[in-house]
């Protein structure tokens, strides 16, 4: 969690092309008075929209994470109410891929979400050391979809995806944390003043066309919009930015990728995917074809005939399990075998002479006739 709400700009919240700038947050000694039921550990991550501490709830010993607002924020009426809303968007959410929160309120003038703590890492740090493969990118991307299609089929827009609120724990489990932004579809014309009329609000280059045009109207499909900016940064390492590459001509991928990824950052929403759900199915499909040979080892039919011939005949290259059936302590075919090849060979090449000869002989004494 503390890497999903690290320092820096990427995590930062931006409103109309504004940065918000918060105070320092309090320190966890200074925090304590205020949380009894819990032992405030660390600092772990702070960003635009608050800080986050690690802490053991002592009733039942188990680890949380505590996010807590600015405390300026509060001064803010419409920001507070904003605050209770996310609060309640978050405990309609049950799901195995999205961060749960088990308490929300008020404690000295600041307010707070005592959240589940997922121990692990996030998506920037995974793009950072760029060592995911696509296989685990469409793996990646098949579990927000799940967790996405939850939310929206319950009235939820998160508005905000982004590689920092994508966590990984350490069983792999992908987790999508900070509904802060969340936009409950539906809602009143209150709902809708409160989150600002003709306010932007996301992060650069993850934000959809229609957040910085017509904000008021967003739905849905923003999500589906960043998780293709995500997906195509853990592909490729790069932001989709102007015109950009294609995923296959950057790195070995199925160029089925590329329709997924150019349909997920279709300009006008009604060309995107309209749920998360058939994202989903594609990047299954994807995830069950076979890897593409690469250019470089592509050999052709002549090529890999004298391949696989000198690979079996090649002590040194590491040895198969099995051929036909037959367990191998290395790839050098069994001495039994090669004799029936070369008898077989042998046979099939007298045949096929045999009647060369004999229609050869045919047309011979007809043209002598």
């Amino acid at each position: 969690m503390g890497l999903g709400l690290q320092q820096g700009a990427d995590a930062e919240l931006f409103v109309t092309g504004a940065k918000e700038t918060a105070a320092p947050p309090p320190s966890p000694e200074e925090l304590a008075p205020f949380f009894p039921q819990y032992e405030i550990v660390e600092l772990i991550g702070r960003g635009g929209m608050g800080a986050v501490y690690k802490a053991l709830q002592k009733g039942l010993g188990r680890t949380v994470a505590i996010k807590v607002l600015p405390g300026d924020a509060a001064k803010d009426p419409a920001f507070a109410e904003r605050f209770a809303r996310e609060g309640r968007a978050l405990a309609r959410l049950s799901h195995a891929h999205i961060v749960n929160i088990f308490d929300s309120g008020n404690a000295g003038g600041l307010y707070y979400f005592v959240m589940e703590y997922v121990d692990g890492t996030n998506l920037r740090e995974l793009v950072r050391a760029k060592t995911t493969t696509p296989k685990q990118a469409l793996g990646i991307v098949g579990q927000v979809c799940d967790a996405l299609q939850y939310a929206h089929e319950e009235g939820v827009v998160h508005r905000d995806i982004k590689p920092e609120n994508i966590l990984i724990d350490r069983r792999g489990r992908v987790k999508i944390a900070d509904f802060g932004l969340a936009k409950l579809l539906g809602g009143t014309q209150a709902d809708v003043t409160l989150t600002r009329s003709q306010q932007a609000m996301g992060t650069p280059h993850y934000m959809a066309p229609e957040q910085w045009e017509k904000p008021d109207e967003v739905d849905h499909r923003a999500d589906i919009f960043a998780l293709g900016v995500v997906f195509y940064e853990l592909l490729t390492g790069e932001l989709p930015l102007g015109r950009f590459a294609l995923p296959s001509q950057k790195l070995s991928v199925d160029v089925k990728i590329d329709e997924v990824v150019l349909k997920t950052l279709a300009k006008e929403p009604s060309l995107r995917y309209q749920s998360a759900s058939a994202v989903r199915t594609d990047v299954d499909h994807l995830a069950s074809r076979p890897d593409p040979v690469p250019k470089s080892q592509r050999r052709g039919c002549i090529g890999s005939f004298f391949y696989r011939i000198g690979f079996a005949l090649n002590p040194s290259s590491v040895p198969r399990k099995k051929l036909y059936g037959m367990e191998l302590s290395s790839n050098l075919i069994p001495p039994g075998l090669i004799v029936f090849l070369w008898y077989s060979a042998w046979l099939t090449a007298s045949v096929f002479l045999y009647f060369v000869a004999f229609f050869c002989t045919i047309l011979i004494v007809r043209n002598t006739k």
